[in-house]
């Protein structure tokens, strides 16, 4: 898989198995690892006030994961949270 960017949209498989569409937010490096800022796709379209934004590991393949463990959820939330900051 090529790096995600901002703007990419991909198919994830939620909890239920569902094929569902997320665009990517932003993107970081933390801990030499990359994290992606993602939302889904029919969320952004609707142009809500309140979109569900999460965040996926993507590892050196390139492969999509789940954050595992509550820490690293509240760094990678909290280093994503000082990067939009900065934009505002």
């Amino acid at each position: 898989m090529e790096k995600l960017e901002i703007g990419n949209v991909f198919t994830i498989s939620d909890e239920n198995t569902e094929d569902q569409e997320v665009e990517v937010l932003g993107t970081m490096e933390l801990d030499d690892n990359e994290y992606v800022a993602v939302s889904f796709v029919d969320e952004l379209e609707q142009e809500s006030e309140e979109v569900d934004v999460f965040f996926l590991k993507v590892d050196n393949n390139g492969a999509i994961s789940a954050i595992d463990s509550d820490e690293e959820f509240e760094k990678v939330s909290s280093g994503f949270d000082e990067q939009m900051d900065q934009f505002e």
